[in-house]
């Protein structure tokens, strides 16, 4: 069954490596180049005032947190602002299961995760292939890690880790599970050129809003996505990390995306969650144009000194730390 996938796999893309490839998305392009802003926060405790536990003996479906492998992408040029919001907030949650896949050394930060951070010795750019890269290595270790599910986050994301535990709860890891959010309101299409003949369409999840893959999809992968074999897919559809995850799964291992709307990217207008849903949701996420934010509507600290809100996020969710306004 596996080499029969393989072939699949490699006669789709000899056939891409004759064809120009046209993606359309809903007037979506795919400019990917980041301009958000950075953001320094100050140096505070992160340590709870109280051991945080996610009642490990009451979770359904035998899954607990440590069953979960959580990769977060990030890169040099964020090390001092974003990679500190998320060490102080929900890194707490899950210090043993999330892993920070990066494009430095840095003692400091190796220091404060326990070792949890990975240089990938891929490129600190945007660009699609080192982001591939990056995608590359988080998969492969996971695979190695022997957990149940594989979640990827970005590094402006805020995860409300027991709530993603409670949803992969209600799926089967030893069934074939792509969950996540759609950040576009049509499929991928590929059209052969000069005829513009519609090849094959496909859905993604988008890695700004984070998605899963149970092990049981991420090992029929394997043939086609580990050893560096995703950076090839990428490069022979030209197309970004999180979209390729998408071509492998929805169009050559046939396995359609589970839509979960928990899952929050910086595309949407974050201000508009409703807070009494927040305990509900799973990722938040933050970006800013210009001068105006797009952040959630939380209260808490002043937006001087926690513009990104993730920390009044935080301690709206988990009020127990000790740098929690009381």
């Amino acid at each position: 069954m596996g080499g029969r996938r393989l072939i699949k796999a490699a006669a789709v893309l000899i056939v891409l490596g004759y064809s120009s490839l046209l993606v359309y998305q809903s007037g979506v392009n795919f400019n990917f180049q980041d301009n958000r802003a950075s953001v320094q926060v100050a140096v505070l405790s992160i340590e709870p005032v109280t051991k945080t536990t996610l009642y490990d003996s009451e979770l359904n479906n035998n899954i607990t947190l440590s069953d979960v492998f959580i990769s977060v992408k990030t890169t040099k040029h964020y090390q001092y602002t974003r990679l500190p919001i998320i060490l102080k907030t929900w890194f707490q949650l899950a210090k043993q299961q999330i892993w920070f896949f990066t494009d430095t050394d840095n003692r400091q930060h190796q220091n404060q995760t326990n070792g949890h951070m990975v240089n990938t010795n891929c490129s600190a750019s945007h660009q699609r292939k080192h982001l591939c890269c990056k995608m590359s290595v988080e998969y492969d270790r996971f695979l190695e890690s022997g957990k149940k599910w594989f979640c990827h986050f970005d590094d402006d994301n805020y995860v409300n880790v027991p709530r993603l535990v409670s949803v992969l709860q209600t799926y089967n890891h030893k069934e074939d599970w792509y969950l996540g959010r759609t950040s576009v309101y049509e499929p991928v299409k590929i059209f052969k050129k000069p005829t513009n003949k519609l090849m094959f369409s496909f859905w993604f999840a988008t890695g700004g809003a984070g998605f899963c893959i149970s092990r049981s999809l991420a090992l029929k992968m394997l043939p086609v996505a580990s050893g560096g074999r995703f950076i090839s897919i990428c490069e022979g559809i030209r197309l970004p990390d999180d979209v390729s995850v998408g071509f492998i799964i929805e169009h050559l291992m046939k396995k359609n995306l589970t839509l979960v709307p928990e899952f929050h990217s910086h595309l949407e207008q974050m201000k508009l969650l409703p807070p009494e849903t927040f305990r509900d949701q799973v990722s938040f996420s933050y970006s800013k144009i210009k001068e105006e934010w797009n952040v959630v509507n939380v209260p808490g600290f002043d937006t001087r000194y926690d513009p990104t809100r993730f920390l009044s996020l935080h301690c709206f969710l988990f009020p127990h730390f000790k740098y929690c306004p009381r």
